[in-house]
């Protein structure tokens, strides 16, 4: 999954002309990216429990993130994903609990908590928070109502 995740990532991030096909192909499968998101963003937060570092379900979860940061980015799929019911929430909530983890024990969403010494930690999750936050921002841009809701 994370595989066909990164594959999607460079599809999207391709800043070459897509077709209508493609952009209808694109948002069906945002439609897709965006519920399963919601469905496993908790389980992004097994990542603060050291023995759950490889955990598969909180990967592909930061691999969805990814994805649909770089979907948002691109016009065409953001107005559909700014009115994806439930997806700007469930970022605000996800933020949320990130950042009370991140206080509870060792913060591994952000980079600058994730530097012991002079060794950066290679962490999937780093810069989680991050991204969480680019995303909100997206879905807020240009958006009155997305925008009140935060």
């Amino acid at each position: 999954r994370v595989t066909l995740l990164e594959l999607m990532m460079a599809k999207v991030d391709d800043k070459n002309s897509v077709t209508s096909e493609e952009m209808d192909v694109f948002v069906r499968h945002a439609n897709f990216l965006a519920g399963c998101f919601q469905e496993q963003c908790g389980a992004v937060l097994k990542l603060t429990v050291a023995a759950d570092a490889e955990d598969e379900e909180a990967l592909v979860t930061v691999h969805l993130l990814d994805v649909l940061c770089e979907m948002t980015s691109n016009n065409c799929q953001l107005k559909h994903l700014q009115a994806f019911p439930g997806l700007l929430e469930a970022a605000i909530d996800t933020l949320r609990l990130t950042h009370l983890a991140g206080k509870q024990s060792v913060n591994i969403f952000t980079a600058t908590h994730a530097v012991t010494g002079q060794e950066e930690i290679s962490h999937p999750a780093v810069c989680f928070k991050s991204h969480l936050i680019r995303l909100i921002g997206n879905l807020c841009y240009k958006n009155k109502e997305n925008q009140d809701k935060v």
